[in-house]
């Protein structure tokens, strides 16, 4: 491991006067991404994939749960990420990314093995709701944050290229699930991937360093006279990131984007969660009904990379109107669907609204509030995410209970998703940063170092 970790050094540091300038030809940012993007591969798959047991959980010949029990333990997994974003961020910051994903993955070992072996409704909600949710949050909140410290520029690419691989890992999973659940059960359908990729994680994370800093470099676009500084830490780095999020509260993005988070998370999860069931009710076998799954979260990667590259070149506001659209009118097919053409080409346009969705905030999110401490920032963003995913399947999964249709659940999902349409409307345009000068209120020794160097050039300026 240690040899890998020269050799990925090495390949940022191809000819001296790079390492000297700080801008090497390969940044070792990239690598971060690649090592960010395979741990979101390996752990994001277990909020979706496990929609494919929904209808064993619900069968006699399984455990004979309702589709409302069933549905409070995804909401129960998605509220305890809501509660727990803003403490998670708060970790990260305080003792480093890099620290916190490693209890990440013991108890993502953990969490699996126990879900494996549940055996009462309880157990579903303990081991699956609750104790996954730690890990899975560790893994959406301070790693996306820990990969945005490494760029000034191509911050869209970044994120483009770790939320489209995260799907990917979505769409390898879902005919995963469906064989390990037919040839070994349910235990092992969690206990194989748990173990191969609790291992594999803490593979990855000795390759994750929380800031250029560390290995001499500036991020990635940073100008060169900007200095190599190390991330502020301890009680430095709380003083920085308290100020900031008390001047990000008093602007109306801030409140405004963890509402949009919310309807759409209310949206799309209330429909995700039983797709393959209403399929299934339609006559389409559990085979084409995970065909029709997997292709909305195939088409769903294509707008998972290109969204984010596009919202940091033309302005994030529009983009985002676009994608919830998209996840918002292609509801209406499934209200007429006759066969199954109907339900792929829906998977297809909602797929792609959704995969726009969620890339989308860390750029919108950089472009309103420059390079500021974000891990409390999509912390706080996190909490309509999860408060959002929880409701939509509960919500869906009552009215289902009550009325034994799903004709709800359908109006639900769009009315929640034209309400995000709405808020976005309300947003301000992305190009001017909201807070530019959020630091001059800390203390000289708190403040970045390339605000540092702006202001003692300002001052030589001003004395000559």
């Amino acid at each position: 491991m240690l040899r890998l970790q020269r050799f990925a050094r090495g390949m940022a540091y191809q000819h001296p006067s790079g390492l000297a300038r700080g801008a090497p030809r390969f940044h070792y940012a990239w690598v971060i991404v690649g090592v960010a993007s395979m741990i979101c591969m390996i752990t994001s798959p277990v909020r979706f994939a496990i929609s494919m047991l929904v209808p064993y959980l619900q069968s006699p010949e399984g455990f004979g749960w309702s589709y409302f029990a069933i549905s409070i333990a995804f909401a129960i997994q998605w509220l305890a990420t809501a509660l727990i974003s803003p403490l998670v961020g708060w970790l990260g910051e305080r003792y480093g990314v890099r620290r916190t994903m490693f209890l990440g993955a013991y108890l993502f070992i953990l969490g699996m093995v126990l879900t494996g072996s549940m055996t009462r409704l309880w157990h579903f909600y303990l081991y699956f709701g609750v104790l996954l949710a730690v890990p899975l949050t560790i893994y959406q909140v301070p790693l996306v944050a820990g990969v945005a410290v490494w760029f000034r520029t191509h911050m869209g690419v970044a994120m483009g290229l770790l939320q489209a691989l995260q799907g990917l890992g979505t769409v390898v999973a879902i005919p995963l699930v469906s064989m390990l659940f037919t040839h070994f059960g349910l235990a092992w359908t969690f206990w194989g991937p748990g173990l191969v990729s609790g291992a594999l994680l803490l593979l990855l994370i000795r390759l994750f360093h929380n800031e250029p800093a560390q290995l001499g470099l500036r991020p990635l676009g940073a100008s060169p006279d900007d200095p190599i500084q190390r991330l502020h830490e301890g009680a430095v780095g709380q003083i920085r990131a308290r100020l900031f999020l008390r001047q990000a509260r008093r602007t109306g993005a801030f409140w405004n984007l963890i509402g949009i988070h919310f309807w759409g998370c209310v949206g799309h999860n209330s429909l995700l969660l039983f797709l393959p069931t209403i399929a299934m009710a339609h006559g389409l076998t559990p085979g084409l009904a995970a065909s029709v799954y997997a292709t909305l979260n195939a088409s769903s990667l294509f707008t998972r990379f290109a969204v984010p590259v596009v919202a940091d070149y033309i302005g994030s506001k529009k983009v985002m109107a676009c994608c919830f659209s998209m996840q918002t009118f292609p509801i209406l097919l499934l209200f007429f669907a006759q066969d199954a053409w109907t339900f792929f080409l829906f998977a297809i346009l909602f797929g792609i609204g959704v995969g726009g969705e969620v890339p989308i905030f860390p750029v919108i999110s950089r472009q309103y509030y420059g390079h500021a401490p974000m891990g409390g920032l999509y912390g706080w963003q996190n909490i309509g995410n999860g408060v959002g995913m929880a409701l939509g399947p509960a919500l869906g999964g009552l009215i289902w209970t009550q009325t034994g249709d799903y004709t709800g659940v359908l109006a639900l999902s769009f009315g929640a998703s034209l309400a995000g349409v709405l808020s976005i409307l309300l947003l301000p345009g992305t190009s001017c940063c909201l807070l530019p000068h959020w630091e001059a209120q800390l203390p000289p020794e708190a403040r970045s170092g390339a605000m540092r160097h702006a202001e003692k050039e300002a001052e030589s300026h001003g004395t000559s």
